[in-house]
């Protein structure tokens, strides 16, 4: 019998996000309507993950319920190691200090600077002034917007209104992002620019990135793709989007 130590068997890791028999539905009595049917879903730390499907087909809602915003019907979501289902209102807003969220509408406040927007996000961070000041203008020349900090989003195009959303998500360096078509307002190039630095983010800091998009342009840096259907979680169509755009 060897006398040499046992070497410790390392447990596996816990899913960032994970969702077991997750249901989600809108409306009372003979309005109610599914839009969410039995997801069952895990993403590990610092994944990309790329969700396609239809619209109306319900991947709206799943990043919603993911991102806090709204409360869990039926089922488990789990986020970080916290269980969303039957969250106070208080463990729902702590959940989202961990998670940088971009709109497809953008949400700025007109009142606010592109800067200040940004600022924002940080409100609710233990950062020292000048720590703040430091992240939100790298984040901002990140995303091509160094010389538009004092404007206000009135002032911009929809490209630009984008980047400053997603300047906002990514200046509290959070734990996951999820993005609602990040590059719709985008053209090839600054889309491709704005992922790619969404994909540094997931490299270099473990951060877990959830996208929901229609532009086939940015599939190749995902390292898995999933389809909704009817609000159905399927293969398919996420078989057919690796085999028409391989990595």
């Amino acid at each position: 019998m060897s006398n040499l130590p046992e070497t410790p068997i390392s447990a596996p890791s816990e899913p960032t996000i994970s969702m077991t028999h997750l249901n989600h539905h809108y409306g009372q009595g003979s309005l109610r309507k599914q839009v969410l049917f039995d997801i069952n879903l895990q993403i590990d730390r610092g994944e990309i993950l790329i969700m396609t499907g239809p619209s109306g087909s319900g991947k709206t809602t799943l990043l919603t319920l993911m991102g806090s915003l709204r409360s869990i019907q039926d089922g488990s979501l789990s986020i970080l190691g916290h269980e969303l289902f039957n969250a106070s209102k208080e463990q729902m807003t702590l959940a989202r200090r961990d998670i940088g969220y971009i709109f497809q509408a953008h949400n700025l406040l007109n009142f606010l600077t592109v800067y200040q927007n940004v600022e924002m996000a940080l409100e609710i961070q233990t950062v020292t002034a000048a720590e703040a000041d430091t992240r939100i203008r790298n984040v901002l020349t990140a995303v091509g917007l160094e010389d538009r900090m004092n404007y206000y989003p009135s002032d911009l195009s929809g490209g630009q209104k984008q980047r400053t959303a997603i300047a906002r998500a990514l200046v509290s360096q959070p734990k996951i992002i999820l993005a609602d078509e990040p590059t719709a307002a985008l053209d090839k190039k600054s889309g491709r620019d704005v992922v790619e630095i969404m994909e540094k983010l997931a490299r270099e800091q473990g951060c877990t990135i959830l996208l929901v998009t229609h532009d086939n342009r940015i599939l190749d840096l995902a390292d898995r793709i999933i389809c909704m259907e009817d609000g159905h979680l399927v293969n398919r169509s996420a078989v057919d989007a690796i085999v028409q755009h391989p990595k």
